[in-house]
């Protein structure tokens, strides 16, 4: 239950009399009716109040809910004097003042009235419409319709806003009815599902309010005001949970991404060897490669210092850094995006979700020999290098079609002896995302070069492992997904 539905349940509680328990000696709702209908009269013959047209007597059908035998349904306005507000014209500088404040709609907010942004002269109150302190305001049109709240001075107010001055009753009893789900729903209802609703005096006067004795008016305020603090309490508490809960999965994935890249996932299993062969094999392939003329030679990428590993990792396991492993860390190529030429061309844009959408995917023009060289295949990795989406990776799983990638995207090519899931595993780390950050430019743009990502440090564990590690992963991640 959230706490606005705690609330609506007690105000609805209170409104059908079973917040506190009735009590005979309280007399009848029917005689403070008959007391509330004295004075309204007494009022109309001193020329303070209009006489108002009398109303059919309330049907059984238009009864919303059971009441106590003591209580009684009234319309509205039969319970006190009520008016819809108005603006003094603008043209009338003289009109603008100090000495009354005259409320907006955006006046009132969680049932309290700021009077400090708008005011009246006196000149400008004669032509205002008014109401006195414990008049209870409720914003009658558009977006905010059903919010209300108790001044407590005499204010001015617009034509957003009705309001009601109690005869009799406590106020703030007839608030609590007011702002109750029961009768602000029916307010909207009655003003219709227009784009801007909007409910006029006269049908605001004839909703119906269940009407107590004055005594148990007052008990129930008591009993809600004593109710508030642990209404508040409970609101503050379901806030800490909410925000727990949607924190969560994306703190249960990152602490298994975590886990993964630390050596915590899975056990080690000394059958499986370990890190420092892996790079060596890693290092001959690379030579060998080179001497064929396949990839480039690189300069060597310095030793990794003791303050660059941010923490402990298993013995069979090995700090690396990526350009290392990596056979190439090509950019894209530039050309303009077409919707017919050579061959497909992948872009930032083109990726989403961690997939590819390839009936999107334009194509572009390239010289024949220049294809081999940007051509993506199996187990790529590409890699964000500009704008919003800097740092962002995309393991390629499938090329359905020869497509080549564009120049914001780098793509990352490796040794056949690493898991290729274990790589993008660690692109999706906190510890890749923090170097990222410290490697990225900030500009307008933001970009990240391939240096960076070359220079990046990355703990490397025994082929096996890394397989077992992705495993795991694929069987838990998806759990923190469906969490979310």
């Amino acid at each position: 239950m959230t706490p606005q539905e705690l609330k609506n349940s007690i105000l609805q509680l209170a409104i059908q009399g079973k917040l506190v328990e009735q009590r005979p000696e309280e007399g009848t709702a029917e005689e403070l009716y008959q007391q509330i209908q004295a004075k309204k009269q007494r009022l109309v013959k001193g020329g303070k109040l209009k006489r108002e047209k009398p109303l059919p007597e309330i049907a059984e059908d238009e009864v919303p809910f059971e009441i106590p035998g003591n209580w009684k349904w009234v319309h509205l306005f039969e319970i006190g004097h009520t008016q819809t507000g108005n603006t003094p014209s603008k043209s009338h500088p003289e009109y603008i003042g100090e000495d009354i404040p005259f409320i907006t709609p955006g006046d009132i907010f969680c049932g309290c009235i700021s009077y400090n942004n708008q005011a009246l002269s006196n000149l400008g109150k004669t032509v205002a419409r008014t109401c006195n302190s414990n008049s209870i305001l409720q914003v009658c049109i558009g977006g905010s319709i059903g919010k209300a709240a108790v001044t407590n001075q005499e204010v001015a107010f617009n034509q957003q806003i009705n309001s009601i001055s109690p005869i009799y009753c406590n106020s703030q009893y007839i608030y609590s009815v007011i702002i109750s789900h029961y009768f602000t729903a029916k307010m909207k209802k009655v003003a219709g599902g227009t784009a801007t609703p909007i409910i006029n005096r006269g049908l605001w006067d004839k909703l119906l309010i269940p009407l107590p004795p004055l005594a148990e008016q007052k008990r129930i305020v008591a009993k809600i005001e004593e109710l508030l603090p642990y209404i508040d309490r409970y609101e503050q508490a379901w806030s800490r949970l909410e925000a727990f809960n949607k924190r969560f999965p994306s703190d249960m994935q990152k602490s298994l991404l975590q886990m993964a890249i630390q050596g915590t996932l899975v056990e080690q299993k000394p059958e499986e060897g370990t890190a420092e062969d892996l790079y060596q094999q890693i290092q001959v392939e690379k030579r060998r490669l080179v001497k064929e003329g396949k990839i480039k030679k690189e300069k060597p990428l310095p030793e990794i210092a003791e303050d660059e590993v941010p923490f402990e990792i298993p013995e069979s396991w090995k700090w690396c850094r990526w350009g290392d492993l990596s056979n190439t860390i090509q950019y894209g190529y530039n050309a303009s995006a077409q919707i017919s030429g050579r061959i497909k061309m992948v872009r930032i844009s083109d990726i989403q979700d961690g997939n590819v959408q390839w009936d999107m995917v334009p194509f572009c023009d390239i010289d024949e020999e220049e294809i081999p060289i940007y051509l993506l295949q199996k187990d790529d990795i590409l890699f964000a290098r500009t704008g919003g989406t800097v740092g962002k990776s995309y393991l390629v799983k499938d090329v359905p079609e020869e497509s080549i990638y564009a120049g914001y995207l780098i793509r990352t090519r490796y040794s056949e002896n690493l898991c290729p899931e274990y790589m993008k595993a660690f692109m999706e780390s906190q510890l890749y995302w923090t170097q990222l950050r410290n490697g990225t430019i900030a500009t307008a743009q933001p970009n990240c070069n391939g240096k960076t990502l070359a220079k990046m440090v990355l703990p490397l564990p025994p082929l096996a492992e890394q397989k077992r590690i992705v495993a795991k992963l694929e069987k838990l991640l998806p759990l923190c997904e469906r969490l979310k």
